[in-house]
């Protein structure tokens, strides 16, 4: 029993000398060991340093160019074409799809000219404005619903120099319901009747006037019927001395 206490003893009374030789080693060390006493100077980074490296030599990584929408468009034109017609080389693709761009835009510019064109010559060959190449007519449907902006005098005038005398007629009855309408006589609507314009008028005269001018009107320009140069001077008479009597 003695033996075996004896042994245990042992186990912790060496471990506990080995113990104190080491520490007792260091510290008879320990005034060897040099100790820095230099003043540190501290380093700052310069401001915005890293805007200083930003040169392709100092990119390691590099990203993936972004794809646009037409680089997308390209490589699904591209392989719509090897699906469909078995184009397998990417550049032949990639030509047909220019020329077919190319074709399309061709293409796209002469309907735009053309377009333009209609738009200044209407189907009857009527300037935008509304003179003819060859006769100085408006548009009829245009002169009605901007009676206010038109200058009959001028289209009276140039339709009688060319002759063309019902339409003169014309001009003299819508010139007549303008200047009726400027002295708010009648409240002009493209939609009404004459006979909503004779219902307006209060002046007993120019009622009497007005239905015999829009008689004329609807005998010359609706009856399509050919009047001689006497006939149309009384229609014109009739009509001069009812729009200065207006004034």
């Amino acid at each position: 029993m003695k033996k075996i206490l004896l042994i245990f003893l042992l186990f912790f009374i060496v471990p506990l000398q080995g113990q104190n030789v080491v520490v007792s080693e260091v510290a008879k060390n320990s005034t060897k060991i040099a100790i820095d006493t230099a003043a540190v100077q501290q380093i700052h980074f310069v401001e915005n340093f890293k805007e200083k490296y930003n040169d392709k030599p100092f990119i390691y990584e590099e990203k993936s160019p972004v794809k646009s929408l037409w680089d997308r468009f390209e490589e699904w034109f591209t392989q719509w074409l090897k699906r469909t017609f078995d184009v397998q080389d990417g550049e032949k693709a990639k030509n047909i799809l220019d020329y077919t761009i190319n074709t399309i835009a061709v293409i796209l510019i002469v309907i735009v000219i053309f377009l333009i064109v209609k738009a200044i010559l209407n189907k009857e060959g009527t300037w935008i404005f509304g003179l003819k190449s060859d006769k100085n007519i408006i548009r009829y449907d245009e002169i009605e619903k901007n009676l206010h902006l038109v200058n009959f005098e001028k289209l009276i005038k140039d339709s009688i120099q060319s002759g063309e005398h019902r339409l003169s007629v014309r001009y003299y009855y819508l010139f007549l319901l303008k200047k009726m309408s400027e002295k708010q006589l009648i409240e002009w609507d493209v939609e009404k009747t004459n006979s909503d314009y004779i219902y307006e008028i209060k002046s007993p005269e120019l009622k009497a006037n007005f239905e015999y001018l829009s008689y004329l009107y609807n005998y010359i320009w609706y009856g399509e019927f050919d009047i001689s140069i006497e006939e149309f001077e009384k229609a014109k008479k009739a009509f001069d001395t009812t729009i200065h009597s207006i004034y």
